[in-house]
């Protein structure tokens, strides 16, 4: 049976957002999108980072929860399959784990943050394709500056270093559904048609679909 959810893990200027809407679009996807814009501490996180740290996660997880349970509830009835823009998995895992380690979470309150996400995660089915977007820090970089978000200009070099490196270990110890490993910083599919066979190809091999042009 083909994939009816599909996720697209990566970091910041990854192009998840892009591949999502690429993917709404050769495939007839419905996509969930990362709600970044809405969360009311993200100027405030990026400003100062021990001071909103905690807040900022506990937001990201609750509405990454809410995401993952609309999910769940139109699948089974959804047309096409469903894709997402990042996952509950990454925001624990990653972005959470790194601030602790950072020491902007305290260890108290990294104790209840990790209760309540395995209590969260404990009801959410996972995907059936995690798509995972690999990027070298300098592409990361040069992305995060064009697409000009004021708030991510600020973002310390050393800070998304940290965070791919998390990713990387994060993705070995992923076991819950297929994984498809995409080298963004080779496969430039916004631009160059051969680029975009390519990725097409190898999303029809993991997931069993066809792009709407060959139906």
């Amino acid at each position: 049976m083909s994939p009816r959810v599909i996720a697209v893990a990566g970091n910041m200027g990854a192009g998840k957002s892009s591949l999502v809407e690429w993917l709404r679009q050769q495939f007839g996807m419905r996509p969930f999108f990362e709600p970044n814009e809405d969360n009311p501490y993200l100027e405030d996180f990026y400003a100062d980072m021990p001071r909103w740290a905690f807040n900022s996660q506990i937001w990201f997880l609750i509405r990454r929860f809410e995401i993952h349970r609309s999910i769940d509830r139109q699948v089974d009835e959804a047309q096409a399959p469903l894709v997402q823009d990042r996952t509950i998995y990454e925001d624990a895992e990653v972005f959470a784990a790194h601030l602790h380690r950072m020491g902007f979470i305290e260890d108290r309150d990294w104790t209840s943050y990790q209760e309540l996400y395995a209590t969260l995660r404990s009801v959410l089915r996972p995907p059936d394709l995690m798509i995972y977007l690999r990027c070298p820090l300098k592409t990361l970089t040069r992305r995060i500056k064009k697409r000009g978000r004021s708030f991510e200009q600020t973002v310390p070099r050393k800070y998304l270093a940290s965070l791919e490196a998390l990713y990387e270990d994060w993705l070995s110890r992923y076991d819950l559904s297929p994984k498809l490993v995409v080298e963004t910083d080779r496969l430039d599919y916004v631009e160059h048609l051969f680029d975009r066979l390519e990725l097409l190809e190898a999303i029809e091999r993991h997931a069993g679909i066809a792009p709407r042009s060959s139906r």
